[in-house]
């Protein structure tokens, strides 16, 4: 019988979680006693896009585990960048905050999402550190293995935003737009805190620990897995995860077309 795109007989989504756990936690250890160290960084688009020998290792590791599981499949990597072919396939960010790491402030994670046939249906959020596992499939969202709802204030004026807007790059083709932009942010939002590794951020709006979070030119293996989090907590993820672009997200309930968010939602 041939699989259709909703068909996970081929695919079963619980399995694809695990994997993505497994994998995820394989390189835990290794990331836990790096972390810091301040280990050698080099760089690849510009000085800050820092890259470290632990990136490239741990999704190494991640790569062998799904090989491994689920052989031939589809790989798209922050640094091994995109192999195999297929229905199924990984979005992989071995270290999701790699500045953060290097200098050693804790706020990164591991991001593995699995999709089939363009459709999101299994992800995880590790945070080494925290030792904190979000996971969401199709059946629902969870951290440490309890169900998470995403659900925190319902305006800016009490809300906590996560950003990392403007970056260099918004500033380069924005100019001093971008600044009054985040300044709009700066007076309308109780608190914005720019804090990195995009994966993180969306896993705490899933979780109801911040309200909100935004950020431009983000790619697939950055925010795959953290969209599922949280549209399968509840919450509101606009934008598309699995295409370089613009995303927003923010808990259920939350009013976004009165929000100063509103003039940049995807």
């Amino acid at each position: 019988m041939n699989a259709t795109p909703h068909d996970d007989t081929q695919f079963p989504h619980d399995a694809l979680l695990e994997t993505a756990v497994e994998a995820a936690r394989a390189v835990g250890p290794r990331l836990r006693k790096a972390f810091r160290s301040r280990p050698e960084v080099s760089t690849k688009r510009d000085f800050q896009d820092p890259v470290t020998e632990h990136d490239k290792a741990s999704e190494e590791t991640i790569r062998a585990v799904i090989e491994g599981r689920w052989p031939g499949s589809a790989v798209l990597g922050e640094e091994g960048g995109a192999t195999g072919s297929g229905r199924l396939r990984w979005y992989v960010d071995p270290i999701d905050g790699t500045a953060n790491f290097a200098a050693g402030l804790p706020f990164f994670c591991v991001s593995i999402a699995a999709a089939v046939d363009g459709e999101l249906v299994a992800g995880v959020v590790y945070d080494p550190v925290r030792d904190d596992e979000f996971t969401a499939s199709t059946a629902g969202a969870w951290c440490n293995g309890t169900p998470i709802r995403s659900s925190g204030a319902t305006g800016d004026r009490e809300a906590m935003l996560l950003t990392s807007y403007p970056t260099p790059r918004d500033m380069s083709a924005e100019g001093e737009d971008a600044l009054r932009r985040y300044g709009r942010f700066l007076t309308s939002f109780s608190a914005v805190r720019r804090v990195g590794s995009a994966a993180l951020k969306l896993a705490h709006v899933a979780a109801g620990w911040s309200d909100a979070a935004y950020g431009t030119r983000a790619n697939p293996w950055d925010v795959a897995a953290g969209a599922l989090l949280v549209r399968q907590a509840g919450g509101l993820y606009l934008g598309d995860p699995l295409a370089t672009g613009d995303y927003l997200a923010c808990v259920g309930g939350f009013d976004l077309a009165s929000s100063a968010l509103s003039e940049v939602a995807p």
